[in-house]
């Protein structure tokens, strides 16, 4: 059982033998659906009590399980943890000896936990085990929400630290290794802080930019940009330095792009963070794509398609080959549902291969395959060697080239169903893609199932969401007269704090089928230009991004604005 595997305390209470696989298997399907803590279901389902799975968690941890006595918690001993680091790593200081302070996690079995606070706490940290409940209870207490969210103060603070400027001039002097310096406390707070304030507002991508006289920090949340206060301009090469350090880059290299991982938790949560840097004339800009698998569903039917996609695409992931394209700009989702389709298909009796740039989620029972351009190990290299492994189904995480595409198409008329990403506006857009790319008609024709174009518009926060009476010239870039309104109602988003002011939470997708059929094939085959073979695919009963995106402002889902953008 893979997923036993996965989870430490599933897999101590299988190693003592306290649970059967039958019972075993109870549990794993009730952490899947629920969202429930393995702790929480074995007692739910009266399979083992509190004190005796902790007993075995201490037992393993080589440590005791206490009782959390807030008598103990002094002010004191609440001042050993900073409450930011606390909240992050889900701790309390439990009790203070000589030099040697008591901690408890609400996830004691996350040993990387211990050695991350060992940077922000300035004591030996002696592990305890306690109950999660009392933890987050105690947390809330004397950590709460406000004294955690110090930005600003750590903003000031750091301005204000003059030992931090002088170090960064004697690294910039080569007196100082930056080894020494990225390791400093304040530094790691503040690293750690910007990253627990992105993941709370739900952003999916982080940006460190230094110009030429400040230090620049955004964060895209529902696609939109927004500016945390800037940090002092001398920050730039220290804090770049411990991202670069946490993705294990090499952090005397500053002249040349480098793209790497980081997985940290965060408020109990495991976050895994794509690294990309890039070299700039005022130093290193470095963005972090955020990969929260708690806030993924990769569910296809949780994706929202119209009722006539989701049932084509259950149908194309199940054919014995061909090639199934999803297109889109970048962000827009593809990857998601690529993989929603993947974990729809993957049964025991199906082999499943996939080559990205990175890996973005590992997916159990599908064999991953990271493309590393410098050691030689390229998309068309993996595919080469894909066709000799016997797979059922193979993602190819973009179709970049003609090589590429040539290979793809070989592995489809080989017996293969192929599932792959491009760049383009719309489905129809596809096809005349492959084909600037080299790819000869008749083989794109003979080996191609259907294009599914997609974008993601922001959704009415539900908080305030009030109707309104859209203007003529509103109707009109809509392409739409006051008659096609008839009893209609459109909203938006007026604004209110669960949606910090913007009118938005969350996104949607809206979705584009292009099917190929015989018509189509033979406009393919015909070399038609994207508008003929867009004109037929509408014909033949064909929704367009546009349309979609009509069905969505009808429903209340998003605004006029958001679809006007984006189709």
């Amino acid at each position: 059982m893979a997923e036993v595997a996965s989870d430490p305390l599933l897999a101590l209470i299988r190693d003592r033998g306290l649970l059967d696989d039958l019972q075993l298997e109870e549990v794993i399907q009730e952490v899947a659906r629920g969202g429930k803590s393995v702790l929480q279901v074995v007692q739910d389902y009266g399979l083992l009590d509190l004190d005796s799975a902790l007993q075995i968690i201490a037992d393993h941890l080589g440590t005791m399980v206490v009782s959390l006595d807030e008598g103990q918690m002094t002010p004191e001993v609440i001042a050993t943890v900073p409450a930011e680091s606390a909240r992050m790593y889900q701790c309390v200081p439990v009790a203070l000896y000589g030099d040697t302070v008591q901690l408890a996690l609400a996830d004691p079995l996350n040993p990387a936990v211990v050695d991350e606070l060992g940077f922000t706490v300035k004591f030996q940290i002696q592990l305890v085990v306690a109950s999660p409940d009392e933890v987050i209870k105690a947390l809330e207490k004397f950590y709460p929400a406000q004294a955690a969210g110090g930005y600003a103060d750590l903003i000031a603070q750091l301005g204000g630290d003059s030992d931090i400027a002088h170090e960064v001039e004697e690294v910039k002097a080569g007196l100082l290794k930056i080894d020494e310096l990225v390791n400093d406390a304040p530094i790691v707070k503040f690293v750690n802080l910007v990253l627990m304030q992105a993941v709370q507002d739900r952003a999916s991508d982080i940006h460190f930019e230094p110009f030429e006289d400040e230090f620049k920090i955004r964060y895209r949340v529902d696609g939109a940009l927004y500016e945390m206060t800037p940090p002092p301009k001398h920050l730039a090469m220290p804090v770049t330095s411990r991202l670069k350090v946490m993705a294990n880059l090499n952090i005397s290299e500053r002249r040349l792009p480098q793209d790497g991982r980081i997985s940290v938790n965060i408020a109990g949560k495991q976050i895994d963070l794509r690294v990309s840097t890039l070299p700039t004339a005022f130093g290193e800009s470095v963005v972090l794509r955020v990969l929260d698998r708690s806030s993924v569903s990769l569910d296809l039917d949780a994706l929202g398609f119209p009722p006539a996609v989701s049932g084509y695409v259950n149908e194309a992931i199940n054919q014995p080959n061909g090639i199934f394209v999803v297109t889109g700009p970048t962000g827009c989702g593809k990857t998601t549902t690529l993989y929603s389709a993947l974990r729809r298909v993957n049964v025991i009796d199906t082999k499943l291969l996939t080559v990205e740039d990175p890996v973005e989620f590992d997916i159990e029972g599908i064999m991953q395959v990271q493309v590393n351009e410098s050691v030689g190990m390229t998309f068309m290299k993996a595919l080469r060697a894909f066709l000799r492994q016997d797979p059922d189904i193979i993602m190819l995480g973009e179709v970049r080239d003609l090589e590429t595409a040539q290979i793809a198409i070989q592995a489809s008329l080989t017996g293969h169903l192929v599932l792959s990403t491009l760049h383009t506006n719309d489905s129809s857009g596809a096809v005349t893609r492959l084909v600037d790319m080299g790819v000869e008609p008749f083989l794109i024709s003979s080996t191609l199932l259907a294009v599914l174009a997609q974008r993601l518009v922001r959704r009415i926060c539900l908080k305030c969401k009030t109707p309104f009476e859209p203007s003529e010239g509103q109707l009109e870039n809509m392409g739409l007269s006051a008659h096609d309104l008839g009893d209609k109602v459109f909203y938006y988003g007026r604004g209110c704090p669960a949606c910090n002011d913007n009118g938005y939470k969350g996104r949607k997708g809206i979705y584009e089928l292009l099917v190929i059929n015989d018509a189509i094939r033979n406009l393919i085959n015909e070399r038609a230009p994207t508008v003929v073979i867009r004109q037929k695919a509408v014909e033949l009963g064909m929704i367009t991004l546009r349309e979609d995106g009509l069905r969505s402002i009808y429903h209340g889902e998003t605004t006029v604005e958001e679809v006007l953008k984006y189709t």
